[in-house]
């Protein structure tokens, strides 16, 4: 169904964890590589915020912004995330193991807001240090933190398409797939060849 890119647009944690579709009955992981870790963040944009721009100028003063080494921590980070909000979505404690591991993953790479002068003010962005997919896991542990203790959590729902495994935060209470002109119209479709076939 996801040939490369990954759905965004949901809040950053499901994001993350929808880069896992179902694609011929199994898991594709849709951030395996590298170069497709680069290519999501460049497309999660400024919500990764002030690391984004970290890793945009490490890219230029090292070469490749990311390596192999970096996706393991990534990885992780979304296992995790995927443990919690399963076992909340069923009425479960999420596995201490999940919520440890997040909680580790921004242990491995703290923001420290060390206050700096700009030239006319003094200015304290948050600055983490690690490697890069440390500091990026680090970042996505924490949104997952904050998704995990929001109650919006409650809310959140994995699409009805039964091909489909991707995860939103519906703004509407009847919204059911997790894009209305992707599993959406899959479903309709389906449903009125079915209707024709019966009749």
């Amino acid at each position: 169904m996801y040939a490369s890119e990954p759905p965004t647009g949901e809040p950053l944690p499901l994001d993350l964890v929808n880069t896992r579709p179902l694609s011929g009955g199994s898991r594709t992981d849709l951030l395996g590589t590298p170069d497709r870790l680069a290519a999501w963040v460049a497309r999660q944009g400024d919500r990764l915020g002030e690391e984004t721009s970290r890793m945009d100028e490490d890219a230029e003063a090292a070469g490749p912004a990311l390596a192999e080494a970096d996706l393991a921590p990534v990885h992780a980070v979304r296992d995790h995330t995927e443990a919690a909000l399963r076992a909340l979505m069923a009425g479960r404690r999420p596995p201490e193991a999940a919520l440890r591991g997040l909680a580790d993953a921004q242990r491995a790479a703290p923001a420290v807001r060390a206050p700096v002068w700009d030239g006319t003010a003094v200015v304290a962005p948050p600055r983490r240090t690690g490697p890069l997919g440390v500091r990026l896991a680090a970042l996505l542990a924490e949104s997952a933190a904050a998704l995990l203790a929001d109650p919006a959590v409650a809310r959140v729902r994995e699409c009805a398409a039964d091909d489909c495994v991707l995860l939103f935060l519906p703004a509407h209470p009847r919204r059911r797939w997790c894009s209305p002109t992707r599993c959406g119209n899959r479903v309709r479709v389906a449903r009125h060849y079915r209707r024709r076939k019966e009749s």
